[in-house]
């Protein structure tokens, strides 16, 4: 029994090692995660842990009841032989983390793969096989992990009722006997073990890639937080320098360099002799890179310098987009190739993405500054600096204690920045992506003013794929969050509800917050304020831009009480 006991942790442990390849399987970090899966995503996902049941079975061995001799498995049993298996480990991580449709689903495959190939337990197998998954997606639970002693009980019990079922159900009861005496406390123990290292090591690998990622976010918010006074400024020689010091101090490259679409901005660090601000571009690798717009990781030989005696040994060249075309480069320039590894490329093209988001506003600006027509004016000017730093300030100090939250809302910020720039591109939009927007904004409000702000979404499907003006909708809802905290003692309620009714679509946010006197109700939507307007969109030229699309039955209408609340509508054809 001990011997057995050892050939099933040896075979147990390269099921459980595969565990980690498993992690590299996006579908698989998504579905650990508690994200919801495609229908291709869970096909895939069923079939392969249906593979690892079967690879289950033929890592383990067969005995023979007659002789009580162990052989490798075959295809064929022969009627007096059973497998000394680890098939229930796949199966019963299949339950747990994707819930009923992937336990079963797998238990299914591999189930009727035991069942083919025979032996006189192969129905009792099958069938517990089938049920150890369903049995085990009974504990799955969304956004719960589950711990390493009940995955260590589950995988241990599946083991234990596959035994039972052996003994209840297979014939003749002397062999059935003879077979769980001797392989039936080796298999519990064994898969016990494989199950809570599986889940162990799946945790522990996505643990350690979410410590990598709440480090390189954290890194990254700093370095926006210094650089957007600068990279609002424009892309100039000035700008550049020091922005190539803020990096050059952060992330400990042996130079830093920025160029234009033909000239060097700037160059901190080694070489800097020959790689001086306002020259030509030195390396063949920066005009590539322009040329084909995509990040390009390079050694010495490929960099390419004009000068044969460059030290520049290993680069990572990015593009730096304005409008979705390069109109320079960012170069972080390291010892060797091999101290570029894939978190150092993540974390380059995220400030790469974040330095084009700073020039899409600096652009933003600009173009707010030159343009003649009112309506051009609202579009372009959205982003609010005070918005941006409390955003910033709100994810910084989330990321030690809640770098999860951190995160998405990082995620939300970005999102928001870049729908803001994009969206306005477009005459018109969905109403389902203004809602895309708005979400991102809510998010980021929620978290600066938690436990005290609540948005309530009622939205009819139906009208979803209306179109509409850009920030037709966030700028309603800013106004309510604003005016809301500022009016309400307790809890801030905003509630957004957009509903088609036949041939019309009505959108209404409304608050609970202060309310506006008669006077000022009046006048509210039908004149520019500046306290209305703090991301730059306000409720003016929001009423303008409806009036001129859809004609006066468009404008906004609006209801307000003292210490009650306010809410503002409009309708349109669908």
């Amino acid at each position: 029994m001990v011997d057995l006991l050892i050939i099933m942790l040896e075979r147990v442990s390269i099921i459980v090692a595969m565990a980690f390849v498993l992690t590299r399987f996006r579908f698989f970090k998504m579905m650990t995660q508690h994200h919801k899966l495609s229908r291709k995503q869970n096909v895939s996902a069923i079939i392969l842990f249906g593979l690892f049941g079967i690879i289950g079975t033929y890592f383990g061995v067969s005995f023979n009841t007659s002789t009580t001799h162990f052989e490798s498995v075959s295809n064929n049993l022969a009627q007096e032989e059973a497998i000394a298996n680890s098939r229930v480990i796949g199966i019963v991580v299949a339950g747990l983390l994707g819930g009923s449709r992937l336990g079963i689903g797998a238990g299914l495959i591999a189930g009727v793969h035991r069942l083919m190939l025979g032996g006189f337990t192969a129905v009792a197998c099958s069938v517990s096989t089938v049920i150890s998954g369903g049995v085990a997606s009974r504990l799955h639970r969304k956004n719960k992990r589950i711990s390493t002693p009940i995955a260590f009980l589950v995988g241990a019990l599946a083991e234990a009722f596959q035994m039972s079922l052996i003994l209840l159900i297979s014939k003749p009861f002397d062999q059935a006997w003879a077979l769980v005496s001797v392989i039936g406390l080796p298999m519990i123990i064994a898969n016990g073990i494989g199950t809570a290292l599986f889940m162990l090591i799946i945790y522990s690998v996505f643990d350690e890639e979410e410590k990598a990622s709440a480090v390189q976010a954290e890194k990254t918010l700093r370095i926006a937080n210094q650089t957007i006074g600068y990279m609002r400024q424009g892309m100039t020689p000035h700008t550049a320098e020091q922005v190539c010091h803020i990096l050059y101090k952060e992330l400990n490259p042996v130079a830093v360099a920025i160029t234009d679409e033909s000239r060097i901005l700037a160059h901190v660090g080694i070489a800097s002799d020959h790689h001086q601000p306002l020259s030509e571009i030195q390396t063949h690798l920066t005009r590539e890179v322009l040329q084909q717009g995509e990040l390009v990781v390079a050694d010495g030989p490929r960099i390419h310098c004009q000068r044969p005696d460059c030290p520049l040994q290993a680069a990572v060249i990015t593009p730096l987009k304005l409008r979705g075309e390069a109109v320079g480069t960012l170069k972080l320039y390291y010892p060797s190739k091999k101290e570029i590894n894939e978190v150092t490329i993540q974390m380059i093209r995220g400030l790469a993405s974040l330095l084009n988001d700073q020039l899409e506003l600096a652009d933003a600006e600009r173009l707010h500054q030159l343009a003649k027509e009112a309506e051009i004016q609202a579009l372009q000017a959205q982003i609010s600096p005070h918005f941006l730093f409390n955003s910033m300030n709100v994810i910084i100090s989330l990321i030690r204690t809640r770098p999860d939250e951190a995160r998405s809302l990082l995620t939300s910020l970005s999102y928001f920045l870049r729908q803001n720039v994009e969206r306005t591109k477009a005459p018109f939009i969905t109403i389902r992506e203004e809602l895309a927007h708005v979400q991102a904004y809510v998010a980021i409000e929620e978290a600066r003013f938690v436990d005290q702000l609540t948005v309530i979404q009622q939205i009819d499907e139906a009208a979803l794929e209306t179109k509409i003006p850009p920030l037709s909708i966030q700028p309603l809802v800013e106004n309510a969050i604003r005016y809301g905290m500022q009016g309400c003692e307790g809890h801030c309620y905003v509630t957004i509800g957009i509903d088609r009714i036949n041939d019309k679509v009505k959108v209404a946010v409304s608050d609970n917050g202060l309310g506006m006197t008669e006077e000022k109700l009046q006048k509210v939507g039908q004149q520019k304020d500046k306290e209305t307007e703090s991301t730059g969109v306000g409720l003016y030229n929001v009423n303008r831009r409806l009036m001129m699309t859809y004609g006066p039955t468009a404008a906004l209408q609006f209801q307000s009480e003292l210490d009650i609340g306010t809410k503002v509508q409009f309708v349109i054809d669908a």
